[in-house]
């Protein structure tokens, strides 16, 4: 019986992935028809191996002062800019609680040549992949903040 429960469970990710990727590229279709206020701004991302949904703004007339005066900044992993529809789902930092400001940092991941692009799904993931002599990915810092809150959470732990 054990066996036919772990045969399942790739099965079973792999449409938690599909949904909610599909649910992301409704929520980007939905917030270029208007405002990203509301469902519309809400995307999966990952946290320690556990999908969440957040609701997330870019503050584009603060992040210049924002970046300069804030070190308590959380980050956001992302495949693409979050503008853009996404490859891979992004990678919070944090998420309410000890150490939470509602307040990120954008940060794309660029897979370096010779390696297959995946999920991540941890941020611990993702500093060891851009560690290393030879590391799977680059992490490009980029300017843009935004308002990001976690409000669901799916409870599924994906390692």
């Amino acid at each position: 019986m054990k066996m036919k429960i772990i045969a399942l469970v790739p099965t079973l990710l792999a449409g938690v992935v599909l949904l909610s990727a599909a649910t992301a590229s409704t929520n980007v279709a939905f917030a270029a028809q208007g405002s990203t206020n509301g469902a519309a701004g809400q995307m999966p991302a990952f946290h320690d191996g556990q999908l969440v949904t957040i609701n997330i703004l870019q503050l584009v007339t603060a992040e210049g002062s924002l970046i300069a005066h804030d070190p308590s900044i959380n980050t956001i992993y992302a495949s693409n800019d979050l503008d853009q529809v996404q490859v891979f789902m992004p990678v919070i930092n944090e998420i309410q609680g000890a150490g939470f400001n509602p307040l990120w940092r954008q940060v794309l991941i660029v897979f370096n040549a010779g390696f297959t692009p995946h999920q991540f799904v941890s941020e611990a993931q993702i500093l060891a992949a851009a560690a290393g002599a030879n590391p799977e990915i680059t992490l490009v810092v980029t300017n843009e903040v935004y308002r990001c809150s976690v409000v669901g959470a799916a409870g599924y732990l994906l390692f």
